[in-house]
């Protein structure tokens, strides 16, 4: 597995970077891992390992940061100021947020703290799992399965507390349920909401959430289940897909949630060329939100100048190999596009594959890998990132056609999605 993105251009291919991370599944096995989670977050916290986990971290800086100069920080005297509040620390949560600041001086994307009450903990240690194995993957997870309770939903908590979804998986509980992007969730069968911890020990049971949308509290049921993060991503791609009717025309629409690992853009390949896509007239390519991790020469799906084969078994089995899209396309893309998937939309603009529909994307990339210091994770970017030899940190990547997110407004239509369906339906 890679453990860093590694940038080398090409006349040849439209780009040429190697992946930010591949993605495995790891096989589940008997004991339950929510035993291990429960028993894990009740340990009570120790003043003296709070200090070696930020000495840790400060070390993994200095050692393994992309920039040897910090970006102009004096990187021993960070650590000197930020030592007294990590020394007054009084739980994992709270030592935490003093680890992000520090970490925030560096102005540097794929460079934070996850502590297990958060996914993105879970979903890096399964993208990075190839790295982590040998650094704490069997002390943090020793079942082997890399799993957290959810309801599949992507969130962001404000400096208030005011946990805000950003966008719903395809295929999630929390789909089935009717929940949308905009909505606030308040609270968890009565208490306050967290985004792991409103779901432990209640898998397979009912969640009330209570909800505000718009000027409204709805109270809405859920049913959280044990999410495997690569198992969640895949069939939140493959339960996208779908066709659009718009004059007269069959749009298709497939949302990649995440990228890191080939089998995203497989199982992408097999519905356009057998699945569910194959008889659309155009394709709307959704890169909104979710994970990187893509390699550049996934634009080689669109590259109507090599060919396609069909090879098909003695027994009937058939399949296709270099798959290809010859068709009109359209990208949406957003703020939480990032990574690797801003590498793409960067080639499918310069190269004009089609229009770009959304807002500008994150501007967060930069290589990165992983680490498992005491009870958290640490995302460390490692090396810095040219496209075509151009910097896309802090820059990323302007849409062809601009259009506003609506998801302020829970429930309402989705105006990229709206719009890409009329650039590709002439309407």
């Amino acid at each position: 597995m890679k453990e860093a993105i590694v940038a080398s251009p090409s006349r040849r291919q439209i780009l040429r970077l190697a992946a930010l991370a591949t993605a495995c599944a790891v096989p589940a096995k008997a004991e339950n891992v929510a035993e291990t989670l429960k028993r894990e977050t009740n340990r009570p916290y120790v003043a003296a390992d709070g200090v070696s986990t930020f000495e840790s971290v400060w070390q993994a800086v200095r050692d393994r940061f992309y920039d040897p100069r910090y970006n102009g920080l004096d990187w021993p005297a960070v650590r000197e100021r930020y030592l007294p509040d990590v020394q007054r620390a009084t739980s994992q949560n709270s030592l935490a947020r003093i680890i992000n600041a520090m970490l925030s001086e560096l102005h540097a994307s794929h460079t934070r703290f996850y502590t297990p009450d958060e996914p993105e903990y879970y979903q890096l240690a399964d993208i990075f799992v190839g790295a982590l194995r040998g650094r704490g993957l069997q002390r943090a997870f020793p079942d082997d399965r890399i799993s957290y309770p959810g309801i599949g939903i992507i969130s962001h908590s404000d400096a208030t507390g005011r946990n805000t979804i950003t966008a719903v998986i395809d295929g999630t509980p929390a789909q089935q349920a009717g929940l949308h992007a905009g909505d606030e969730i308040v609270a968890a069968n009565g208490m306050a909401f967290e985004a792991i911890g409103s779901f432990r020990g209640k898998v397979g049971g009912t969640v009330v959430l209570d909800v505000q949308r718009g000027g409204s509290t709805l109270k809405i049921s859920v049913v959280p289940v044990e999410l495997e993060p690569a198992k969640m991503f895949l069939r939140g791609l493959e339960s996208s897909a779908r066709i659009i009717e718009s004059n007269g025309r069959h749009i298709g629409y497939v949302h990649v949630w995440s990228y890191a690992g080939s089998i995203y853009q497989r199982a992408l390949e097999s519905m356009l060329s057998q699945g569910a896509l194959k008889d659309a007239d155009a394709l709307i390519w959704d890169l909104r939100d979710g994970w990187g991790g893509a390699q550049p020469e996934y634009l080689d799906l669109f590259n109507a100048r090599a060919p396609t084969m069909q090879v098909t078994e003695r027994s009937g089995a058939s399949k296709f190999v270099n798959v290809k899209w010859r068709k009109p396309v359209a990208m949406l893309i957003n703020g939480g596009t990032r990574s690797g998937k801003e590498v793409l939309a960067y080639g499918f603009k310069k190269y004009r594959l089609g229009e770009l529909v959304g807002t500008r994307t994150e501007g967060a990339v930069l290589a990165a890998t992983a680490f498992l210091i005491g009870s958290g994770l640490l995302l460390l970017a490692v090396e810095d990132v040219r496209v075509d030899g151009e910097r896309l940190e802090g820059v990323g990547v302007t849409p062809t056609i601009e259009v506003q997110s609506a998801a302020a407004s829970a429930g309402s239509e989705d105006l990229q999605l709206s719009r890409a369906v009329a650039a590709l339906s002439g309407t």
